[in-house]
C-alpha cells in the first residue's frame, strides 16, 4: 500500500467533509425530543414493572408469616 503525504491526507479529509449531508436544526431538535420522550416512557414503564414485581414478592413472602 502506498503511503499518503500529510498534505494529501488533509486534502482527502476536506473532500470527504464536503460530501457530508448535515442534519438540519429541525431534524436535530425532533430527534432530541424523541429520544427524551422515549427515555421518559421507558423509565415510567420500568418503574411500574418494578413496583408490580416488588408487590408480588412482598405478597409471596408475606404468606409464610
Amino acid at each position: 500500500m502506498s503511503k499518503t503525504s500529510p498534505a494529501q491526507f488533509v486534502r482527502q479529509v476536506r473532500q470527504e467533509l464536503k460530501r457530508i449531508t448535515w442534519a438540519t436544526k429541525r431534524d436535530t431538535v425532533f430527534a432530541t425530543i424523541t429520544v427524551l420522550l422515549m427515555a421518559v416512557l421507558a423509565s415510567v414503564f420500568f418503574f411500574l414493572v418494578d413496583l408490580l414485581l416488588s408487590n408480588i414478592v412482598e405478597f409471596v413472602l408475606g404468606l409464610g408469616t
